[in-house]
């Protein structure tokens, strides 16, 4: 179930637990009770992850933290309810949709500053497939996982996207960008949990 592997070599157990307790608790918050194992090892140190929800390959929703401020069991179950029922771009998800709902764990690494002279530079650092992004520039802020180098496998697209994610024309730069990158391990369901 591991599909990009990280430096913090977390067990494929934590994996499995990461998603099980991500159903749950969307379950649960849908009123429909689920327990989830909260007994595997790394569950109760401090993670940052995020949640997404897939159907039928198209984005449900994804909520997640980029710092690791509570538990890992904490931050997947509160990102996995998040997803379901908060994010703006969706409607709440129903019962009925979560049995053809696919779920996604990504567990961030911890972020790390990039010096960048300029964008041609911050470009050239950029390694697609690998890095997950935080772009900043006063009060607008944008991340994309790693995993959306899939559908923007260009350093220059992907950078344009961003900007275009926190409010700003895709041509922007400024000296006072800020950019941080970080790694991601992530997990999704096997194709048994799919109900398509």
């Amino acid at each position: 179930m591991q599909t990009e592997p990280a430096p913090c070599g977390c067990s494929e157990a934590l994996g499995d637990s990461l998603l099980h307790l991500a159903r749950a608790s969307i379950s649960t918050a849908l009123g429909q009770p689920v327990d989830a194992v909260d007994d595997v090892a790394g569950l109760l140190d401090p993670g940052a992850c995020f949640v997404t929800l897939t159907q039928h390959g198209q984005l449900r929703g994804c909520v997640g933290s980029l710092q690791a401020r509570r538990s890992l069991r904490a931050d997947v179950q509160a990102n996995a309810v998040a997803a379901a029922l908060q994010d703006t771009r969706f409607a709440p998800l129903s019962l009925a949709e979560l049995a053809h709902t696919d779920i996604e764990v990504s567990l961030l690494s911890p972020m790390q500053a990039m010096q960048c002279a300029d964008e041609v530079d911050a470009l050239a650092q950029l390694r697609p497939g690998v890095d997950g992004v935080v772009f900043a520039f006063g009060p607008h802020r944008s991340t994309f996982l790693p995993q959306v180098w899939a559908q923007l496998p260009q350093a220059r697209d992907f950078m344009a996207q961003l900007k275009r994610k926190a409010g700003l024309p895709a041509n922007f730069w400024d000296t006072g960008v800020r950019l941080q990158r970080y790694t991601v391990q992530s997990w999704h369901e096997p194709s048994r949990h799919r109900r398509d």
